[in-house]
């Protein structure tokens, strides 16, 4: 699992059938202190994740686990919306301080 911000959606009208009524969302990888680290991947959302929030997402076939992706075609999914984490006792996120 990884952590990423959502930066947005991404819209394809022509797309393989399968994908049909999958919300894609842009993502950019985060640090363990939240900044961003690494680079960007585009995952289907099974969650109803949304702009500016702060999502797990796995990659490869675990991907394709979710209710939601079973038997799609997709290589990322977010799969949870983080309300908080911490590091050796000490607050690093909370989704309350973000809003």
């Amino acid at each position: 699992m990884n952590l990423a911000r959502v930066l947005g959606t991404v819209v394809a009208s022509r797309k393989d059938e399968k994908l049909t009524g999958l919300k894609l969302l842009l993502l950019a990888q985060l640090g363990p202190d939240g900044e961003p680290a690494g680079g960007h991947v585009v995952a289907a959302d099974a969650v109803g994740a949304g702009e500016g929030e702060v999502v797990l997402y796995a990659s490869g076939s675990s991907a394709r686990q979710t209710v939601q992706t079973d038997g799609k075609p997709v290589d990322a999914v977010v799969m949870a919306i983080v309300d908080s984490w911490e590091i050796g006792g000490e607050t690093r996120y909370r989704k309350a301080d973000a809003e």
